[in-house]
C-alpha cells in the first residue's frame, strides 16, 4: 500500500516516528557500545578503531541525502520500512561477521539505513507538527532515541558475563526488525508533490545562509555526539582502567542524561523560547565535558557524561525545528541539507579523535567536545540573525 490522500491518523504517524527513532537509537550506539570488543576481537588500535566510524557516518550521510527528496515526492511508508530492514541485517552482520571488512560492510548497511530513518522520521514528525510546537514535538521523539541508544549499552553490561557480544548483537538485531509490521500497518501523510519534486526551488536551500549556518551546528553536534557515545567506553578503559561492564555502565550514563533532556524538553519546550533553551544547553553540556576530561574517577566521569547527555538533548530538534520553521513546504529537503553537514562533523571529529588519541592520550583528544560546543555556540549566534529575514532575501 501506498502513502495517499487518505486520512491518517497523526497519534499513529507519532507512534511510527517513535519507533523508527528508536531503531535509529540502536544503530547509532551500537559502534561504540561494540567498539571494546571489535578492539579486542581484530587487535585494533585506535586510529584503526576510529576508521570504523567513517564507514558508519558515511552511510548515515548518503542515507541523509536522499531521504529528503524521496519522502517529498513519494512518502515515507516504504522508505521507513525498508530502512528499518537494512538496519537489522546489518546488525545481524555484525553479529556473525569474520573478518573485518564485513563489519565495515554491515556498518556501511546500517549507516545508511539509519541516515534515511533518522532524517526521514523528523521531516514526518515536524509535518504532522503545528509551526509553534515542531521542537517539542521532535523533542519527545527524541526520548525514544535516548532509550534505543540506552538499551544497547545497558543490555550489553547485563548479559555479558551469561552470553557473548555476537549473542546479543544477533538479539539486538531480532529486536531492531520488530516495529517492521506497524510501520507496514498504518497510513502516513501524503506525498507533499506527488507530481514532482521541485528541483530548483530545493536547490535554492543550498544558498539559504540561515540554513547553511544550522547546518554548520549540527557539523559540530554531530561530531561531539559521536565522539561522546563512540569512544567513551573505550576512554574509560584506557584512562582509568575499568572492565567492560563498568566502561558499558558509564556509558549507558550519558544516555540517561539525553533521555532526562528530552523529556524535559518535551514537556517545557513550548514555555521556553527555543534560543534559551539551546543556549542553556550548550552551557550544561560544556560544564559536563570539562568535569568529563578532568575527571580521575568514575563518579567523576560519568557524572561529567550525564550532563554532557542532558546537554546534547535538545540541540538537535532545537535546530531542525529552526529549519522546519523556515521552509515547511520542503520539510524533507531542509532537513537533507541539515544533516548532511551533520554527519560530515559526524565523520570527521570521531575519526580524529582517534587520530588524536593515539597521538596525545584519548584524555587530551575529548577536548574537541569543549571547542566544539563553543564553535556550535558562536554558529547559532550567527544563525539567529539571519532567521529574522525572510527566505530568499538578501542584506543590503
Amino acid at each position: 500500500m501506498t502513502d495517499g490522500p487518505a486520512v491518517y491518523s497523526r497519534r499513529r504517524v507519532f507512534a511510527a516516528a517513535c519507533a523508527g527513532i528508536l531503531v535509529f537509537g540502536i544503530s547509532l550506539t551500537a559502534l561504540g557500545s561494540l567498539l571494546p570488543s571489535l578492539i579486542a576481537r581484530f587487535g585494533l588500535g585506535n586510529a584503526a578503531a576510529g576508521s570504523l566510524f567513517p564507514v558508519l557516518t558515511i552511510g548515515i550521510l548518503l542515507g541523509s541525502v536522499l531521504f529528503g527528496p524521496i519522502v517529498d515526492r513519494y512518502g515515507y511508508r516504504a522508505l521507513l520500512a525498508g530502512c528499518v530492514a537494512l538496519i537489522a541485517i546489518g546488525l545481524e552482520g555484525i553479529a556473525f561477521a569474520p573478518s573485518l571488512r564485513l563489519v565495515a560492510a554491515s556498518l556501511a548497511l546500517i549507516g545508511l539505513g539509519g541516515g534515511v530513518v533518522n532524517g526521514a522520521t523528523s521531516a514526518l514528525v515536524a509535518d504532522v507538527s503545528d509551526e509553534g510546537s515542531r521542537g517539542a514535538d521532535l523533542s519527545l521523539m527524541g526520548v525514544f532515541f535516548g532509550v534505543g541508544a540506552f538499551g544497547v549499552p545497558l543490555v550489553l553490561a547485563l548479559l555479558l558475563r551469561r552470553f557473548s557480544y555476537g549473542t546479543i548483537t544477533a538479539g539486538v538485531g531480532l529486536a531492531a526488525a520488530l516495529p517492521l509490521v506497524y510501520l507496514l500497518a498504518i497510513r502516513f501523510p501524503p506525498p507533499k508533490h506527488p507530481q514532482g519534486f521541485p528541483l530548483a526551488h530545493g536547490l535554492a536551500l543550498l544558498r539559504d545562509g540561515p540554513l547553511v549556518l544550522l547546518g554548520a551546528c549540527l557539523f559540530f553536534e554531530s561530531g561531539m555526539e559521536m565522539i561522546a557515545s563512540g569512544w567513551t567506553a573505550a576512554y574509560v578503559q584506557q584512562v582509568l582502567g575499568l572492565s567492560a561492564e563498568r566502561a558499558l555502565l558509564l556509558l549507558s550514563l550519558y544516555w540517561v542524561g539525553m533521555i532526562a533532556g528530552r523529556l524535559l524538553l518535551g514537556l517545557a519546550g513550548r514555555r521556553f523560547p527555543p534560543a534559551r533553551v539551546l543556549y542553556t544547553a550548550i552551557g550544561i553540556a560544556l560544564t559536563g565535558a570539562i568535569i568529563m576530561v578532568a575527571g580521575t574517577t568514575p563518579a567523576a566521569v560519568g557524572l561529567g557524561g550525564l550532563l554532557v547527555g542532558a546537554g546534547f538533548a535538545p540541540v538537535f530538534p532545537v535546530i531542525m525545528g529552526y529549519g522546519g520553521d523556515r521552509f515547511p513546504a520542503l520539510s524533507g529537503t531542509a532537513f537533507s541539507v541539515m544533516l548532511v553537514m551533520a554527519l560530515v562533523g559526524g565523520t570527521a571529529l570521531p575519526y580524529a579523535t582517534g587520530l588524536l588519541g593515539d597521538a596525545v592520550g584519548l584524555r587530551a583528544s575529548f577536548l574537541l567536545v569543549p571547542a566544539g560546543l563553543l564553535s556550535m555556540a558562536a554558529l547559532f549566534t550567527l544563525a539567529r540573525l539571519g532567521l529574522r529575514r525572510p527566505p530568499g532575501s538578501r542584506t543590503s
